[in-house]
């Protein structure tokens, strides 16, 4: 699974107000000819990275190259279960890449359009976000 090696604080705070907007660095195809964009804000786990990234290598039979262009560096806390209020924060239990719409999540080149196209509607289904497709201008989809 992703997670940081080391961070300066082991807790953070939600601070939602984050995904408001749409995203302005990270939108554009910068290694491969296609991509994963998302269309709603969110946060996505280690875990769900990990399973489309799965899925999408699985269904290319390990053809093409993927580049995961997110990151999840934010950890958030759970308290036990039955445990009564007070007694301070939870620890961290998980970690989460914070991405706001218009971001791209996956890049993939080597493969035929239909190919990707599966591909990433595989992947899509994993995440908890409305995603698109994007191809470089060449590569219609």
């Amino acid at each position: 699974m992703l997670s940081p090696k080391r961070t300066k604080y082991r807790k953070q705070m939600k601070q939602v107000r984050h995904l408001k907007g749409t995203e302005t660095r990270g939108c554009e195809l910068t290694f491969g000819d296609f991509g994963l964009r998302a269309t709603e804000s969110g946060w996505i786990t280690n875990r769900q990275i990990e399973a489309a990234r799965i899925a999408m290598t699985r269904y290319v039979k390990r053809g093409g190259k993927v580049w995961i262009k997110v990151f999840p560096d934010k950890p958030l806390t759970k308290k036990p279960a039955e445990t009564r209020q007070g007694s301070g924060k939870g620890s961290p239990e998980l970690w989460v890449a914070e991405v706001r719409a218009g971001r791209l999540l996956y890049e993939m080149t080597g493969v035929t359009a239909e190919t990707a196209r599966e591909a990433f509607a595989r992947a899509g289904s994993k995440l908890p976000l409305k995603t698109k497709l994007v191809a470089r201008s060449h590569n219609l989809v």
